[in-house]
């Protein structure tokens, strides 16, 4: 009976971690899902008002922040849920956070409204190099004009509720990047490492300046 035990545990075991693998998989792709209808979203906005959303007036309340930001640190913080009518929070139950360019949500966008976010990955030796925008934002399209993302199962987030969660590393600099911004954020493939950029999960994705213009003069949108 004992030896049929010790088998029993093993199995059940082994089962344990395939099925946590699935639930990971799965609230990564539901996420993916919900960050491509939030840039839909985004996107109706600017046809509609001419501009992108502010981002929310806080955790608990989802508007869209009436005040014009004073900085990019001010364009930097929650999705406007409640504005866009959307989910506010990813598969993990935190909420999805948001930076936009101020010049594309203070006022009506322009062919020559420069954007000023920009998306960072990492090289194969570890270093930093671009994936959306470059190093100077001096040009019409030359970077993003919005980045939203998701900080992932593990490290740093707010819940639904408003709580802050702690980061729990010190070595996972490019989700540290992520957190504070405001204005240089990172994608990378998923990674345990400390090593070139450390711990990652976070999933982020971006509007081009070119996409949303086009989209707005497709739409009839008059820039």
């Amino acid at each position: 009976m004992a030896v049929v035990l010790v088998i029993v545990a093993l199995l059940l075991g082994g089962m344990l971690l395939p099925m946590s693998a699935q639930d990971d998989i799965r609230r990564t792709n539901e996420t993916r899902v919900t960050l491509a209808n939030v840039q839909e979203a985004l996107l109706g906005f600017a046809v509609v008002n001419g501009r992108l959303p502010r981002p929310a007036v806080s955790a608990a309340d989802g508007a869209e922040n009436p005040a014009n930001c004073a900085d990019d640190a001010a364009c930097t913080g929650f999705i406007p849920w409640a504005t866009l009518g959307i989910e506010r929070s990813d598969a993990w139950g935190k909420l999805l956070r948001y930076s936009v360019t101020p010049a594309y949500a203070n006022g009506n966008i322009t062919l020559a409204t420069i954007a000023n976010r920009t998306v960072q990955t990492r090289d194969n030796a570890g270093g930093a190099v671009f994936l959306a925008g470059q190093a100077a934002c001096t040009t019409p399209g030359a970077c993003v004009a919005a980045v939203i993302f998701s900080q992932g199962k593990q490290r740093w987030g707010t819940t639904e509720s408003g709580a802050a969660l702690p980061d729990g590393s010190a070595t996972n600099v490019d989700e540290d990047a992520n957190e504070t911004g405001p204005t240089n954020y990172f994608q990378r493939t998923p990674s345990t490492s400390t090593a070139g950029g450390g711990e990652f999960d976070d999933i982020v994705v971006w509007l081009p300046a070119n996409i949303l213009i086009n989209r707005m003069i497709s739409a009839g949108r008059q820039l």
